[in-house]
């Protein structure tokens, strides 16, 4: 079995290391930051490695709404491009809720079809936006936001790629708030990295 595993950043895998048996590999690969960015490297990596399972694996912040806190480490389920649409004299509004006489489709959501039957982690709903802790995005029913899923969701998705997403909660979406736990929850996501990919490897037998 063939896993890689994409980091957005560094930082985000300095604490990641695998020693698979023989029969597996688990490849590191770093994506960089952003939906652009989140885009390219994903379709490069499936075209390059062809792996059975790619997990994106990184750091969020979380919505004081949600039952989730700093610390945390959630897959994700599902995954909205959160600020992709235009502002109206009513304010934001997603365009996929827009009425333009154009021709195109744009989806609202994205969702992972590869959830584990197990509970492995808990399972949390995410926005991707550019602009981190934008004020203006819809955020009901929404746990964590970050800068890189949605795309990677709509790639692996196209490109019928077997993927997860998993994120370590390091703050909450609050401007101006600096209480970043960025160590701790680097250390959260390698653990429960481990722990999702040990469940892929037992699965697989």
């Amino acid at each position: 079995m063939k896993i890689v595993v994409i980091f957005p950043t560094a930082t985000e895998a300095k604490c990641f290391s695998h020693s698979p048996a023989a029969t597996e590999q688990v490849i590191v690969e770093i994506g960089g930051v952003g939906l652009s960015a989140a885009a390219y490297s994903t379709t490069k990596i499936i075209a390059q490695h062809q792996p059975d399972w790619l997990i994106m694996a990184g750091i969020a912040g979380v919505y004081a709404h949600s039952a989730f806190a700093v610390g945390d480490v959630v897959l994700v389920s599902s995954e909205c491009e959160s600020d992709l649409g235009f502002f109206t004299p009513r304010g934001f509004t997603h365009l996929a809720d827009l009425n333009l006489d154009m021709d195109f489709t744009i989806a609202k959501e994205y969702v992972c079809p590869h959830l584990p039957t197990q509970a492995v982690l808990p399972i949390a709903k995410s926005n991707s936006m550019n602009a981190a802790m934008a004020p203006f995005v819809h955020t009901t029913g929404i746990d964590i936001e970050n800068m890189e899923g949605a795309a990677f969701f709509q790639v692996c998705l196209a490109e019928q790629q077997k993927f997860l997403e998993m994120r370590s909660i390091s703050n909450l979406v609050k401007i101006g708030d600096d209480q970043w736990d960025m160590e701790g929850s680097i250390r959260a996501l390698t653990a429960g990295l481990h722990r999702v990919i040990d469940y892929l490897l037992a699965a697989k037998n």
